[in-house]
């Protein structure tokens, strides 16, 4: 049974446009189950749906001939009289696919609809070839309520604190990839975390990049799991790892265009900023982050935090600027705001929120300007708090 994904409504606003449908992020994160629910819901005959992963599939579309791709797409049933619908999964799989989507969308009526697992070949081998053609979107891991909504669980009017924050645990523990969340177990949730991550380092990293030692990619992978929340710098890495700063820029290049990673930009709002410009790092997924390394429980709750802050960013449609819309803010004096949405929301993560912490953030928020702050506590906070909120409140 298919559970509904927050991106649907947004997908369903560009059903009618020319441009071909876009949807990349890492793998496993339910983009094949989004593109057969929309190909099921398109209302005629005329539409295909195949798998790029298929040896066939690969062949047929690594053809120089367009026309050859054409005709065997007319074979599987496509008319192409009357406008068509051909939805393509895992299209990274294909390098010369690109070309053969822009043949076929500029001579004749189709709507495409496909998907990748990465970023970095949608940059390297798939924009000029659909400039203008395409309209891209990223889908995440669940956000809390896609996951209320795949445990099939509805908050009640009167929920408390500790019957949240029992299904918040959960959440914080093992992530939101919806195969581990619909797992009943927690062996079974942690045996699908190793097969994704597996995946990740022998499909996708064999499939996109040309680096000749994966084992120093896992090893900076574990490195980045202790500096969750920090700013990493790529010098010390390079020197852990025994290999160039060029090579390490280049993992973590990768790790971030294929949604492992996230990087956090400071914001300077004031002269007092930071004494080093560098980015923060968060994985892209709690489970995840808990598998390639126990972390602390603060940690990977900060994580969590930025992840759901991110995600409700992007279906907000407002992730277009991300320097702008969601960043840290550090003094030379070393006091900090975990994030800042939207240059007027100012968020700090505790494991155990109290008064103090919300004075704290007001009096370095003021030096922005910036008076709507909270405190997003993991531990029940007191109730008189009205500026302590909960991750599941996010």
């Amino acid at each position: 049974m298919f559970q509904k994904r927050k991106i649907l409504d947004i997908l369903a606003r560009h059903a009618d446009a020319q441009e071909a449908i876009v949807v990349t992020g890492f793998r496993r994160v339910g983009k094949t189950e989004l593109l057969k629910h929309i190909y099921e819901g398109v209302a005629t005959k005329n539409k295909i749906f195949l798998d790029m992963e298929s040896p066939v599939n690969q062949r047929v579309f690594a053809d120089d001939n367009y026309d050859n791709i054409k005709a065997y797409l007319g074979r599987l049933g496509i008319d192409y009289s009357q406008r068509a619908y051909v939805f393509l999964d895992e299209i990274q799989n294909v390098r010369n696919l690109p070309s053969a989507v822009k043949y076929l969308y500029d001579h004749n009526n189709i709507k495409f609809y496909l998907t990748g697992s990465s970023s970095f070949y949608l940059k390297n081998w798939f924009s000029e070839s659909l400039a203008g053609r395409k309209f891209l979107f990223e889908l995440y891991p669940l956000d809390f309520a896609e996951f209320l909504w795949f445990k099939e669980t509805q908050v009640r009017p009167d929920a408390g604190y500790e019957w949240l924050s029992a299904l918040y645990e959960e959440y914080l523990t093992y992530g939101g990839f919806p195969g581990v969340v619909l797992a009943q177990s927690a062996e079974e949730k942690l045996l699908r975390l190793d097969d994704i991550l597996g995946s990740y380092f022998k499909l996708d990293v064999q499939a996109l990049a040309n680096f000749r030692d994966n084992q120093n990619l896992k090893d900076l992978l574990f490195l980045l799991s202790s500096r969750v929340g920090s700013k990493p710098e790529i010098g010390k890495l390079a020197e852990s790892l025994g290999v160039s700063r060029q090579t390490v820029s280049g993992y973590l290049d990768f790790f971030e265009q294929t949604y492992l990673i996230h990087y956090l930009r400071p914001i300077s709002g004031s002269r007092d900023v930071q004494v080093k410009h560098l980015p923060k790092i968060y994985f892209g997924d709690t489970g995840i982050l808990n598998r390639v390394a126990q972390v602390s429980r603060g940690q990977l709750f900060e994580n969590k935090v930025f992840n759901q802050l991110f995600i409700r960013l992007v279906y907000g449609g407002k992730l277009g600027n991300m320097k702008e819309n969601i960043g840290y803010y550090q003094l030379k004096s070393g006091a900090e705001i975990d994030f800042i949405v939207e240059g007027r929301t100012a968020y700090e993560v505790k494991t155990a929120g109290g008064g103090f912490d919300v004075q704290k953030l007001e009096r370095t928020a003021l030096k922005l300007g910036i008076t709507n702050c909270r405190v997003v506590s993991l531990d029940k906070a007191d109730k008189k708090l009205k500026k302590v909120i909960y991750g599941f409140q996010i």
